[in-house]
């Protein structure tokens, strides 16, 4: 059990996320960010597998085959593209659905502090675009809310935070 390294990590997490939101103009967001972290059966599981370079949702996966962690917290984070995956009403499947655009923010924000916080001292500008670009095969993600987060991650790979921000701000707004 990690639980005062689980807890360092949720905060140090939440604090850089809540820096971001606040330069892309989402504060509340930003303050609200990953609250359900603190939750039971985040917090526990959270410990229990933690490793400090890489999500404990990833070794409980592991070891258990699924993680409950993740499934509590993907339900409760609009920040996820998993909580906008619904029923069609027209063929009764599951399809994605385009995320708003405060919520792609909150992602890019929560991308960059995870990114930050795993990578430590070998982080890059790079980190989060190769990450997601890498990840890209496992995602049900809404085509155009991928196209926009895609176009972000670049961006900041290429421009770095303080552009990227500057751009986002001004080619999209949100409502």
């Amino acid at each position: 059990m990690h639980i005062f390294k689980h807890l360092h990590t949720i905060n140090k997490h939440r604090r850089l996320v809540r820096k971001y939101c606040f330069k892309l103009g989402i504060p509340w967001q930003g303050m609200i960010h990953d609250l359900s972290k603190y939750s039971f059966v985040e917090f526990f599981n959270g410990a229990k597998y933690y490793q400090g370079t890489r999500s404990p949702n990833d070794r409980e996966r592991e070891v258990k085959g699924y993680s409950e962690a993740w499934m509590h917290h993907k339900g409760r984070n609009k920040h996820h593209y998993e909580y906008w995956i619904d029923v069609n009403n027209e063929t009764r499947e599951y399809e994605a659905k385009e995320i708003p655009i405060k919520y792609l923010k909150e992602m890019l924000a929560d991308r960059i502090a995870a990114s930050r916080v795993y990578k430590g001292k070998d982080y890059t500008d790079a980190a989060p675009y190769d990450y997601f670009v890498t990840h890209m095969a496992i995602r049900n993600m809404n085509p155009k809310s991928i196209e926009i987060m895609k176009d972000w991650l670049l961006y900041l790979k290429l421009h770095g935070e303080k552009e990227t921000i500057k751009y986002i701000k001004k080619n999209y707004p949100h409502k």
